[in-house]
Order: structure tokens, then sequence, then C-alpha cells
């Protein structure tokens, strides 16, 4: 029984989020893609939005090239804004 309650409350712990306003064309887009990934348009919206928030936004991603540039120097090497980019979007 304690483990039913503590489950229970784990969940009702959980925060939601509802948006309002979607456009139809827009849900059934999602909901397409959703179907073709073999999921729900709940557990797809929440795997994109985990993805979304785990990826750095423009002004994050602009202070940590600039903070890159402070660090080792004002000069570019060729290609190296867009190594950081794909490092940066990969993780690494």
């Amino acid at each position: 029984m304690i483990a039913v309650c503590s489950e229970q409350l784990q969940t009702a712990c959980i925060p939601a989020i509802t948006i309002r306003d979607v456009p139809e064309e827009t849900r059934n887009e999602l909901a397409a893609r959703a179907a073709r990934s073999g999921r729900s348009l709940q557990e797809y919206l929440r795997r994109e939005l985990i993805a979304l928030a785990e990826r750095p936004d423009r002004e994050e991603l602009w202070a940590r090239i600039q903070e890159h540039r402070r660090t080792h120097g004002l000069e570019w090497r060729p290609g190296e804004i867009a190594e950081l980019i794909r490092a940066d979007r990969d993780g690494r």
C-alpha cells in the first residue's frame, strides 16, 4: 500500500503544460509525426520539449561563442564557428 501511495504522490507532483490556440493543421501534423514514430501525441511532444530544453537558445549559444573568443583570442580559424555550433548541438 505504501508503494502505491508513493507512486500516486510522485505522479501528482509532475507539472503539466496546457497549450491553447494550436492551429488544427499544426496539431494534425504533430499527431501524424507521433503516429509515424509509434508514440502517442503526448509522448511525442514530451520528448520534443525535453530535446528543445536541452539545446541552448540563440542567446546562450552566442554567449558561449563570445566566451570562447575571450578565452582563446579574437581571431577565428576557418570553420571554427561551424565546429563550435556542431559541437554544441551534439552535446560535445
